[in-house]
């Protein structure tokens, strides 16, 4: 009895130590490389959507002025559709005009420009600015709030939901998103250039130099290759950041939600960024024609077609390995006619060390009509003679 007793007390003991090791294993691959002082971040490749690092992604926080990501990704799609242009006049409300936090002291009835509120809410995060803008969009900041939680939406940003355009959280406890869906919206915005413009200004002013504006993100002025993005801090949100920077190719996101300190939250982006930009490469894979074959096509006017792919995307690769990427060609031996311009014929596959990293349709370049019997006829009988 007391031998199986012992039995069982040791094999207790080893099954603990073995869930302890397992436990330590599993927070050492869990670990993040870099030190994050902050509740959560996400490092994210701007041209692939790539996630580098996660920490805490999915957890639901105030994003403070960090919002206005959003805010000013509605502004600059309305520039692009023609909704807004960079010299209309926008008169703020008494809405917009009683707006607290950050502004630039906008009076009601007070006519800007769309370009100078744009500076105003890209620059210097100015909550008046950006409900003015909203209101110019929608009619109504209420309005502005639902084009902006139909927006997150259709990006995927499946834990947020805004309540206002400004990040302000005084009064609400259900406007909240997570640093993944932030890395999301961040990448949406950063495809148009007429933001980045605005958003790596370190000092402007409007007024005619009577109010002044410098830029709440210090990482525009001294961190190498910044393109913005935004602050916010409320003492709710803690302090936070989505920044953004590119070397060279490589276009890169961090996120960075609830730091204790403003210091803390560039300090964070910065060993994001750095990492990234340290460990991995963009590059843009040059298809080799050779690997590209005619296709046969079947009872068509035209008997032959060369496939031919599309411009290649960019490819976030390891840094050292720019050079070890493969091409592998699927390719149809013959396609039926009627061929339409565009048709998809084969693939080309981009990997590196068996991982497959793009793959790229090949397509017809133009169509091909099917022949009618007299032609196939015709064909058959020149093809007996010869």
């Amino acid at each position: 009895m007391m031998l199986k007793k012992r039995c069982a007390r040791i094999i207790a003991l080893f099954l603990t130590i073995a869930m302890l090791l397992r436990i330590n294993v599993l927070a050492l691959e869990e670990a993040p490389p870099v030190q994050i002082a902050a509740k959560a971040a996400v490092l994210m490749d701007a041209s692939t959507g790539q996630a580098l690092i996660k920490f805490n992604e999915n957890e639901r926080l105030y994003p403070a002025s960090v919002t206005k990501v959003m805010t000013l990704l509605l502004v600059a799609e309305a520039l692009e559709s023609g909704k807004l242009t960079l010299d209309g006049k926008v008169s703020a409300s008494a809405a917009a005009a009683g707006k607290g936090g950050s502004q630039i002291w906008l009076k009601e009835g007070e006519v800007m420009t769309v370009e100078e509120l744009l500076k105003a809410a890209a620059i210097y995060s100015a909550n008046d600015a950006c409900c003015a803008l909203g209101e110019a969009i929608a009619g109504s900041e209420e309005g502005f709030v639902r084009m902006m939680n139909d927006r997150a939406a259709e990006l995927g940003m499946t834990n947020t939901r805004f309540d206002n355009c400004t990040g302000l959280d005084d009064e609400t406890d259900t406007h909240l998103t997570t640093a993944l869906d932030i890395a999301l919206m961040s990448r949406a915005l950063l495809q148009h250039d007429i933001v980045i413009k605005y958003s790596t200004i370190w000092m402007d002013s409007l007024r005619d130099g009577a109010t002044e504006l410098v830029n709440t993100n210090r990482l525009v002025r001294f961190y190498e290759g910044a393109t913005g993005l935004k602050t916010g801090t409320t003492s709710k949100a803690g302090c936070c950041i989505a920044a953004s920077a590119r070397r060279g190719e490589t276009h890169l996101i961090a996120v960075v939600l609830g730091s204790g300190s403003s210091d803390d939250r560039f300090e964070t982006a910065k060993r994001l960024l750095n990492w990234g930009f340290a460990n991995f490469a963009t590059v843009t894979p040059q298809i080799a024609p050779s690997l590209i074959t005619q296709v046969r096509v079947l009872r068509g006017a035209e008997q032959w077609i060369k496939p031919v792919p599309p411009a290649a995307m960019p490819i976030l690769v390891p840094k050292g390995s720019e050079g070890d990427l493969q091409q592998s060609v699927d390719l149809a031996a013959d396609v039926q006619a009627p061929v339409e311009a565009g048709q998809v014929l084969g693939k080309i596959t981009i990997t590196l060390d068996g991982e497959t990293l793009g793959t790229y349709p090949l397509l017809a370049p133009a169509a091909v009509k099917k022949l009618d019997f007299a032609a196939q006829l015709q064909r058959l009988v020149a093809a007996l003679i010869s």
